[in-house]
């Protein structure tokens, strides 16, 4: 007897933005209608216990079972992170890691963002067949090409004109991932361009990946400012919607709203800009003791 099919996701979050993460899930939940168990590889970055039992109680576990792997470990011993100089948090090069503690038996894994929300059913995008690609992922619509995001194309002898994609939704195939080095790659690639990494992870991706990923709908991956009526994953690619200086489209912010009131976090106030000051300036202080530990090793 076959085992029943299941879809395999992974996400990397802390404490702040699980309330995102929540709303994400459950945006999942609702819309997801057909017969597979979603599994939801958590990469976390010191959540509190409380805050894990709050988000596993927010959702219904016919439907989901939650696996939670401490960042630290995600990482191999060999393998350093690059350094870079934006305010993004390190847990957005976790990604890059997910083909080495996934287990053997499993050929695919969607990597998530968690500040998005989807409002059709996942299994939709998990069914697409890509057997032929290393990843799927949506051409960035705020620079279509990789000569409009990566200014150091032509040293790197880059068609410019290939299509550059957003990595905060990827569909990854994990044998032809692991086949082809891409994370040792993109590192390396990141390490040895820092003035040009302003998005580093994604940077790296796309220069290793040009040429070799599936282009998905543009829908699965719609940025927060832009005014269709219902895309089929809602991404908040800035100011994230329970911010009080949230300033794109309401519409969005109010379907955000509306998931995330299904859950623990229900009537959540917005968090005001002295706190997201705060994330930022952690961030950085923890990417400076990356930086010295480089140096001493």
């Amino acid at each position: 007897m076959s085992n029943p099919p299941k879809i395999s996701i992974a996400v990397a979050c802390d404490n702040h933005y699980l309330i995102m993460l929540a709303a994400l899930l459950k945006s999942i939940e609702v819309n997801h209608n057909s017969s597979e168990h979603i599994d939801v590889w958590i990469i976390e970055d010191d959540i509190k216990k409380k805050n894990k039992i709050k988000l596993e109680s927010s959702l219904d576990p016919v439907k989901f079972t939650l696996i939670w792997i401490c960042q630290n470990s995600v990482i191999p011993k060999d393998i350093h992170l690059p350094f870079d100089k934006n305010t993004y948090p390190l847990n957005i090069y976790m990604r890059l890691f997910i083909p080495y503690f996934i287990p053997d038996e499993l050929k695919k894994v969607l990597y998530l963002d968690v500040d998005m929300i989807f409002t059709r059913d996942i299994s939709e995008l998990w069914n697409t067949n890509i057997d032929n690609h290393i990843a799927a992922a949506v051409t960035d619509s705020t620079c279509v090409y990789i000569k409009n995001n990566i200014q150091n194309y032509k040293e790197l002898n880059l068609p410019g004109d290939a299509k550059y994609f957003n990595s905060g939704l990827l569909l990854m195939n994990i044998d032809r991932w692991k086949e082809h080095e891409i994370t040792l790659k993109v590192i390396k690639t990141i390490d040895q361009n820092r003035e040009y990494t302003q998005f580093s992870d994604q940077y790296g991706l796309n220069v290793i990946l040009v040429n070799q990923w599936l282009e998905l709908d543009p829908l699965w991956n719609y940025y927060a400012d832009g005014k269709h009526p219902l895309p089929f994953n809602i991404h908040f690619f800035h100011r994230k919607p329970f911010y009080k200086s949230y300033f794109n489209s309401l519409i969005y912010r109010d379907i955000f709203y509306s998931y995330l009131n299904q859950t623990k976090w229900i009537n959540s106030k917005p968090v005001g800009e002295t706190k997201r000051y705060f994330i930022k300036i952690s961030n950085v202080m923890e990417k400076f003791s990356l930086y010295v530990q480089s140096l001493i090793s």
